[in-house]
């Protein structure tokens, strides 16, 4: 009698366990303002993934203020978080300098990588109007920048090591009213930071003439930022190169994940990318080997997937 309820025991914990294994995970997603070409790319990201592993992973896409606020939402987020932000935000959080000087830095020792995606890259965008043709025509024009993303940040400091600071004005308004404010004149130009082609800048296009400004190696030099070109064609109506900068851009989550879950998302992304790259011309830049541009360890279950596939992992990421 005895050994038949032990049996039974035995017997309901191991359908349990089967059920845990296949039951489904539900995964937050912290993104980018819902305007930017970022929370497309999560948007794609969910769809794919989602559909990949048969609905076994539940993932909900939230907009977000910028990659500090994405950061910064580790030390309070438990569960199933993932998030995106530069690589080198995570390291200026773990120094505890900048934005972060605050802050905690053993509240970010939990962040993990997952997967690199396309990198963010300077937009700035005048209408033709203002007669704006290089950064130097910005002296006495108005620079829509929002504010705290990324791009506005970067954007402040282009006007500052340009030797524009105080001669240009700039306005830190939600970049969601930039096009309309640029088309009606409000505005003589906006910066924005997203995987060419932009979104925004797309609908720029489309509303009025505009110019992309693009910046001198002496000037990317300044900025420290790798030089990057949009070829001409990439936005109608532009019909030479622009020379900008970019900043490397990877998919986050925590040691709160566990290697089940990190091994799925990982895995159905990569096993996306072909359908990925017929929604966006985008994400074909994206590989395995953009994997160095990490300073944090992987997740032991992406660590487990890039195994599989004799991945070059840098030791780094181990």
């Amino acid at each position: 009698m005895r050994l038949s309820k032990l049996l039974s025991v035995v017997a309901i914990c191991s359908l349990g366990l089967t059920l845990n294994a296949n039951e489904e995970a539900r995964i937050t997603y912290k993104s980018a303002k819902s305007s930017s070409s970022y929370y497309q790319m999560a948007v794609q990201i969910g769809e794919n993934i989602t559909k990949k592993t048969d609905k076994k992973l539940q993932i909900t896409i939230e907009e977000s203020q910028g990659s500090v606020q994405n950061v910064k939402e580790v030390r309070k987020r438990k569960g199933n978080y993932i998030f995106t932000t530069p690589p080198v935000l995570v390291k200026l959080a773990l120094a505890k300098k900048a934005m972060f000087k605050k802050d905690n830095p053993k509240d970010y020792e939990k962040i993990r990588s997952l997967f690199p995606i396309p990198f963010l890259t300077m937009h700035m965008v005048v209408s033709q109007k203002s007669g704006i043709k290089t950064f130097e025509d910005l002296e006495g024009k108005s620079l829509l920048i929002g504010k705290g993303s990324f791009g506005a940040k970067e954007a402040a400091k282009y006007i500052k090591l340009f030797g524009l600071e105080g001669k240009t004005k700039l306005i830190g308004a939600e970049l969601s009213g930039a096009v309309a404010a640029l088309k009606n004149g409000q505005i003589d130009g906006f910066a924005t930071s997203g995987s060419y082609p932009a979104p925004n800048v797309i609908e720029a296009v489309a509303s009025t003439k505009i110019n992309i400004l693009s910046m001198s190696d002496e000037q990317i030099k300044l900025t420290k930022r790798d030089k990057l070109v949009i070829p001409a064609g990439t936005y109608s109506g532009i019909d030479t190169d622009i020379t900008t900068t970019t900043l490397p851009v990877g998919v986050y989550t925590t040691t709160n994940m566990s290697e089940e879950t990190a091994y799925k998302f990982t895995k159905a992304f990569w096993e996306s990318k072909t359908d990925l790259e017929k929604q966006n011309i985008w994400w074909k830049a994206i590989t395995p080997s953009n994997l160095a541009m990490f300073n944090t360890k992987l997740h032991i279950g992406a660590l487990k997937y890039y195994n599989e596939i004799n991945a070059n992992i840098p030791e780094k990421l181990k």
